[in-house]
């Protein structure tokens, strides 16, 4: 049985947890939920390069670019909860036949790094489709005529 690190597996989820990388480390290649990040990822990141490419105005891209900043806000999460399980418990779960190993300050440093962006990425993302859905609204409305007087 092969040691599962709670430092590097919260690094990995910083890295890399929007394409499900942490999931595979700790549970290998046949883990269903590991497979289910690569697609929302990729739409999303389709989505980020219509907007380069196509403008502001692609209504795709406003729809598939928070998909992008959701699955990176998913992968800080899985960072933060990682980083925050006790040694303990981490070893009882992911190493039951190893001997405890204390972890340091490596999973904290990444806890903290997955706080710092994972807000920007949420908050960004709540912005980007909150005015998104505002502007498709008022593009729902016609136009009104000028008030007139006399």
């Amino acid at each position: 049985m092969r040691y599962r690190s709670k430092t590097l597996a919260t690094w990995i989820a910083v890295l890399a947890g929007a394409v499900g990388a942490q999931r595979f480390y700790l549970h290998g290649p046949r883990d269903l939920l590991g497979w289910l990040h690569p697609l929302p990822t990729a739409i999303g990141l389709w989505g980020a390069w219509r907007m380069h490419t196509l403008g502001q105005d692609d209504r795709l891209a406003w729809v598939l670019l928070p998909v992008l900043g959701l699955m990176l806000s998913l992968g800080m999460l899985q960072a933060i909860v990682s980083g925050l399980t006790p040694d303990a418990r981490w070893d009882a779960r992911y190493n039951p036949s190893l001997p405890t190993r204390a972890t340091g300050w490596g999973p904290v440093l990444g806890v903290i790094t997955a706080l710092m962006l994972g807000g920007i990425v949420l908050m960004g993302t709540i912005a980007f489709a909150g005015q998104r859905f505002f502007e498709w609204q008022q593009a729902l409305v016609p136009p009104s005529k000028p008030f007139r007087t006399g």
